[in-house]
């Protein structure tokens, strides 16, 4: 996607160095654009852990380019897969919901395999990242491709702007590049579909207010921040034609686990008649998982988070308490949204059903 009007990636190798990573500092947006070097793997999980990156699938992307960085280091170690199998531990405990993580990592280690000795280690896990990277953007784009269609067919059958509400950030910084929620958005953008956005701000992090309304900005998407808590009302007053919200892991059943708040949009969603789809790379399905409610780990954060909000201040980038000082928070980063109120899923291979059999129609190999 863009930033000032020029083909930007999320994560990338160093133009000068490849021997550096290099992240958007998502904490900075929307206030400041700057790109973090990751030259080590400590680095790499600090910045998953920290959310320096965040999104399901730029997390797997990140702890991939981790484990190349982790490489670059284990070539003068005598025993380098022993030195890359704890890079991958401890990657790997960064963040607990996100199954993208651990599905890069196995990728890597797989990769890893076919190295002989360390050198050939370091080519084998950077082939490998940047083939990961390649197809994370290319997913995407795919899933734009079918789910663009369920805006063209809203516009067909209304002749009006297509009110679309999404939750939390599923764009292209939590991706590679195009995003997974806002991939069918700039498809239909850059066809000319006459579109609106409702982005959730979604608290306690801020990043529907801070990296969605930042990044469809940057493409020139018109779209309205507004608070958690409005959508059912939007929705009450047929003010919302689509809802499409992304995912960081879904059940072979259907259920996914998203942002915080999520369910609570499915709920309003179903009551009011809107379309609910969650739109996800096949890398982001767990099948052995069954029950979301039950199996799903959901993170648990810092209460800072909920009890401190950060803006831009004539003083520049402040942080303030917006609560008692006393009183404890609680922070359930995640929440889950059962099949049953999703209306269906959006993936690379085309949509289906929230359910096994769904899921099965496009994905066979996984039966």
């Amino acid at each position: 996607m863009k930033i000032n009007g020029e083909p930007t990636r999320s994560i990338r190798l160093h133009p000068d160095n490849p021997r550096v990573v290099q992240v958007i500092d998502q904490r900075q947006l929307p206030h400041q654009l700057t790109w973090m070097d990751l030259s080590s793997v400590d680095e790499a999980a600090y910045a998953i852990k920290d959310m320096v990156v965040r999104g399901a699938p730029l997390i797997g992307a990140t702890a991939a380019m981790g484990m190349y960085l982790a490489a670059l280091d284990a070539v003068s170690e005598p025993d380098f897969r022993d030195v890359l199998t704890r890079a991958a531990n401890a990657l790997g405990q960064t963040r607990p919901t996100a199954v993208n993580l651990h599905w890069a990592l196995t990728s890597q280690m797989k990769a890893l395999q076919q190295a002989t000795t360390a050198s050939e280690a370091v080519n084998c896990l950077r082939q490998n990242a940047e083939a990961i990277l390649d197809a994370d953007e290319e997913q995407c784009r795919q899933i734009g491709l079918h789910g663009v269609q369920l805006i063209e067919d809203i516009y067909a059958r209304t002749g009006q702007t297509v009110n679309i509400l999404t939750h939390c950030n599923a764009g292209w910084l939590a991706c590679v590049d195009w995003g997974t929620a806002t991939s069918p958005i700039y498809q239909a953008h850059d066809r000319g579909l006459p579109i609106h956005v409702w982005v959730d701000e979604t608290r306690p992090r801020n990043q529907g207010a801070k990296l969605t309304a930042w990044e469809l900005g940057q493409h020139g998407v018109p779209h309205t921040v507004i608070p958690d808590n409005a959508g059912g009302h939007l929705m009450q007053h047929g003010m919302v034609d689509l809802a499409i919200v992304g995912t960081d892991r879904t059940t072979r059943q259907g259920d996914v686990a998203n942002k915080i708040g999520t369910y609570l949009k499915a709920l309003a969603a179903h009551d009011n008649g809107v379309p609910f789809y969650v739109a996800l790379p096949s890398s982001t399905i767990d099948w052995t998982l069954r029950d979301g409610v039950k199996e799903i780990p959901i993170e648990q954060r810092s209460q800072d988070e909920v009890k401190y909000i950060d803006g831009l201040s004539p003083h520049g980038v402040t942080s303030v308490l917006i609560c008692p000082e006393s009183s404890p928070a609680a922070n359930y980063a995640f929440d889950v949204t059962p099949a049953r109120l999703v209306t269906g899923l959006i993936t690379e291979r085309g949509i289906c059903p929230a359910s096994e059999a769904g899921l099965l129609s496009l994905f066979p190999e996984a039966a």
